[in-house]
């Protein structure tokens, strides 16, 4: 499909839902994680999704807290693709933890994975302030272990979450995927839950393994959200 086109298909929608990724954000100024400039390839680490474990956690902290760090990006802001998918109101789940949906609007969200903008405190179970945490990974009121409030690797998503996530899809009639290879789950499994009958559209640089698929762009998905 042409961008256009795909523009068209996401206007023509009555009940959209859009499932988001990494390449949502890379205009705003955040770098995704697998491609060749993602923030896999430009740290030089040799496990880094061990480093995004809570075991690196618990075992390695300081090393695990020098890579965590690396995903924050507090001038980044929501781009024009955030903004337009609020604008039209639909729900969104996302794979991102940047919280650009949140701030851009979206008022029906499912952060599948968390979000870096809400830190607690592992020992006492305190909300702490992310400056706090940037500033030091220990609690100062209890020298505890502070974590951002997301799901690593070795960490299972919560039912409520996915609950949530399943909820926004019984009415969808069309279901955008957009700027992820869709190869993480159980986010990826989320669409065996969709309706059958719902339309289902790809918006990615490569192409991903969906047999299903009504219609793809491939290409940078800010060549179709700026026609919307």
């Amino acid at each position: 499909m042409q961008a256009k086109a795909m523009a068209e298909a996401i206007q023509a929608s009555q009940r959209p839902v859009f499932m988001t990724g990494a390449g949502v954000s890379t205009l705003s100024g955040i770098p995704d994680y697998r491609s060749m400039t993602g923030i896999y390839t430009t740290t030089g680490l040799k496990n880094p999704e061990y480093l995004l474990s809570r075991r690196a956690m618990i075992q390695d902290s300081k090393d695990w807290y020098s890579f965590v760090k690396q995903l924050y990006h507090p001038e980044a802001k929501p781009n024009l693709i955030h903004e337009a998918i609020a604008r039209l109101g639909a729900p969104v789940i996302t794979q991102n933890i940047d919280g650009l949906h949140a701030q851009a609007g979206s008022q029906e969200l499912v952060e599948f994975h968390g979000s870096i903008r809400q830190h607690y405190c592992e020992q006492c179970g305190q909300d702490v302030k992310t400056e706090d945490f940037l500033d030091d990974y220990r609690h100062k009121a209890c020298g505890g272990l502070v974590r951002p409030d997301v799901v690593f690797y070795d960490e299972a998503i919560k039912a409520e979450t996915i609950e949530k996530a399943v909820e926004l899809f019984e009415t969808a009639d069309s279901i955008f995927i957009v700027g992820t290879t869709f190869k993480v789950y159980p986010f990826a499994s989320l669409i065996d839950v969709a309706p059958p009958e719902a339309k289902i559209y790809a918006i990615n640089r490569e192409s991903i393994a969906l047999g299903n698929l009504e219609g793809t762009y491939l290409g940078d998905a800010k060549d179709v959200f700026e026609l919307i």
